[in-house]
């Protein structure tokens, strides 16, 4: 599962820095990505810049046209809520089949990404607070060792993250946070199915919310 790391290659710091540049609105949605130019600015050769590229198509953070032509992905009032449907199920499935294999190990993470999400929330950091808040879900996703799931999850990790960093309404990280909190308490009393329960009510409760807002950069269908 994703965690906090440095970049161990040119193609990995690349990858997290134009990563890091979409999901803050940097490189706004529809922009062009151009590898010569990103090569320029980064100070890198335009190989792992490429490789970056394409990691990001494969996150459908870039759209890769077949005429070569790459943009930064926008998002629609759809694809937002389509992709929340998508967070809920593979998320849901995983921490349950996790919640079972937890350790004190999971716990220590699961207080430290809580504090992290707490922390970047009150400080107006929504690009952090948002990677904290899937970061703790991830914890008790990643112990249930299901590799598949895991690179799913993985894939649709940074997309929900430049989502919620997008989203500035209020009761939508009440419900994030406050749930987080509670599933919490509910793992360190041992009420595994409570929260289970808890923790699928946050993704139902985040869905019916964003449903009602003007979400950034809809589109008519």
């Amino acid at each position: 599962m994703t965690e906090f790391a440095v970049p161990a290659t040119r193609r990995e710091a690349v990858l997290e820095q134009l990563r890091q540049e979409i999901i803050s609105g940097e490189l706004s949605p529809g922009a062009p990505v151009r590898d010569a130019e990103i090569a320029g600015r980064l100070g890198v050769s335009i190989t792992p810049v490429r490789e970056a590229i394409a990691q990001l198509g494969l996150e459908r953070l870039v759209d890769i046209q077949p005429n070569r032509k790459r943009t930064v992905v926008v998002l629609t009032r759809e694809s937002a809520l389509e992709l929340v449907d998508v967070v809920e199920l593979l998320s849901c499935a995983g921490f349950a089949w996790g919640v079972g294999r937890l350790d004190d190990t999971h716990f220590v993470r699961l207080r430290e990404r809580l504090a992290e999400f707490d922390a970047s929330y009150a400080a107006g950091n929504l690009v952090a607070a948002g990677r904290a808040g899937l970061a703790f879900g991830d914890v008790v996703i990643g112990a249930c060792g299901n590799s598949e799931l895991l690179h799913q999850v993985d894939l649709v990790f940074h997309r929900t993250r430049r989502l919620f960093a997008t989203v500035t309404d209020g009761p939508v990280w009440t419900i994030w946070l406050q749930g987080c909190h509670q599933v919490l308490a509910h793992l360190e009393s041992w009420e595994r199915d409570a929260a289970v329960s808890r923790y699928r009510r946050i993704y139902t409760d985040l869905r019916a919310r964003m449903a009602e807002l003007p979400l950034p950069q809809s589109a008519a269908h």
